[in-house]
């Protein structure tokens, strides 16, 4: 893995988990970052959405879209420990069935459905470069970082990690979805000479990013993006 280069101070970072084709209102995130790392030194929630989203099924109803992993101990496993069986290609287009929009993969996103179905590289790989994919067909390309490749202590958590991230990729302005908002407070991050700013509640929709870029225009799912992309800025 390439060598990372810190950028200017100037910079604003985004730092959270790769989720699997997350809702629009995740993708904020890369409207208002100038780089985001990938949260991927810390443990597998092996109940959120890093391995599986919901997507509208045959029945018209939301049905879980489940990423194959080998089996582990879960509940110590990081997520870029993460590995996937030689059987994962074969078993998720077994759930393709269960999904009309994923019918329409190959023909309306090529180059999405190669990454989907290559299960040739780790989770965490595998999850960046389908953020990547959909981040181009947004219009909302940044540089992505592993927070892995950072070599951050083992000892520091919580907010202390996430400052220590902000601070070894260069950054001056973090980034965090509002649902953050109990978990940091802004005189740690002022101390170590960044703001700390949240993104506003989002009130669009709660689809899987995959099912609505099979589905909408993308230029629509832009404008929502950034018509919703609002950040506030916490004072210590």
């Amino acid at each position: 893995m390439p060598t990372f280069q810190r950028r200017p101070m100037s910079q604003r970072v985004a730092i959270m988990q790769p989720y699997f084709f997350p809702y629009a209102g995740y993708f904020r995130l890369f409207a208002a970052a100038d780089l985001f790392v990938v949260l991927d030194c810390v443990q597998f929630p092996r109940r959120g959405y890093v391995h599986r989203n919901r997507i509208t099924s045959s029945r018209e109803q939301p049905d879980w879209l489940t990423l194959p992993l080998e089996k582990g101990d879960r509940d110590s496993t990081r997520i870029c420990d993460l590995r996937f069986p030689p059987s994962a290609r074969e078993a998720l287009i077994e759930q393709f069935r269960r999904f009309p929009c994923l019918l329409n993969l190959q023909a309306r996103a090529p180059d999405l459905s190669c990454s989907v179905l290559d299960f040739t590289r780790s989770p965490t790989d595998y999850l960046v470069e389908n953020l990547r994919n959909t981040t181009k067909m947004l219009g909302l390309s940044r540089p992505i970082v592993l927070s892995s490749a950072l070599d951050v202590p083992s000892e520091l958590k919580a907010q202390d990690r996430i400052i220590e991230i902000a601070r070894r990729v260069g950054a001056q302005h973090y980034i965090n979805p509002p649902g953050g908002r109990a978990l940091y407070e802004a005189a740690p991050f002022a101390r170590a000479g960044l703001t700390l700013n949240f993104l506003s509640d989002y009130q669009g929709s709660s689809k899987s990013i995959l099912e609505r870029l099979l589905t909408e225009n993308c230029a629509d799912i832009l404008g929502e993006i950034s018509q919703k992309t609002q950040l506030d800025r916490v004072t210590p």
